[in-house]
């Protein structure tokens, strides 16, 4: 019996920027069907960029249409007033998909990694190059932000099938 097509979104959440992605497919050929960055003008203040996340991310969700979303999971390092503001974005990210109807995925960054290149502590460099031949694009994604919202997304979509696999 053929799964049907599933589209999934990714996101990466930020501040300054927001990766996103799209990811696509029908059983184990997922294609990368859309992926980019929401940037932010660092002299903004912080509520006008929380808004320009919101409608920008509103409006991907409007044009895209995913079936099932992503979102990658605060690491709190060292940095509190950053991890602060992430977590402001990622609220905004939420929001904007809780409006969508959309319930996340929450994914840590371990657990993205572990999907996408078999190894919870891979490098940036290491999901760059596994998300790059996983999805056939024809360079590494850039920034950073835009190849995590594809590991996301790609993490999800993984998951997606295979929770719809058991239950079948």
């Amino acid at each position: 019996m053929p799964s049907r097509p599933m589209r999934v979104l990714g996101i990466d959440p930020g501040t300054a920027i927001v990766g996103w992605a799209v990811v696509s497919g029908e059983r184990q050929n997922p294609v990368a069907e859309a992926y980019g960055a929401i940037r932010t003008p660092a002299r903004l203040p912080a509520g006008a960029r929380l808004a320009m996340i919101y409608r920008e991310l509103s409006e991907l969700i409007d044009r895209m249409r995913p079936d099932r979303a992503a979102v990658e999971q605060l690491f709190f390092g060292h940095n509190a007033p950053t991890a602060l503001s992430v977590g402001q974005a990622r609220g905004v990210t939420l929001l904007a998909l809780a409006e969508a109807g959309i319930e996340p995925l929450e994914l840590t960054p371990a657990e993205v990694k572990e999907a996408v290149a078999g190894y919870g502590r891979a490098e940036k460099g290491q999901i760059q190059r596994m998300v790059t031949r996983l999805l056939g694009l024809p360079e590494p994604p850039r920034p950073d932000d835009v190849a995590d919202a594809l590991a996301v997304a790609l993490a999800a979509y993984t998951h997606f099938r295979y929770r719809e696999a058991i239950e079948r």
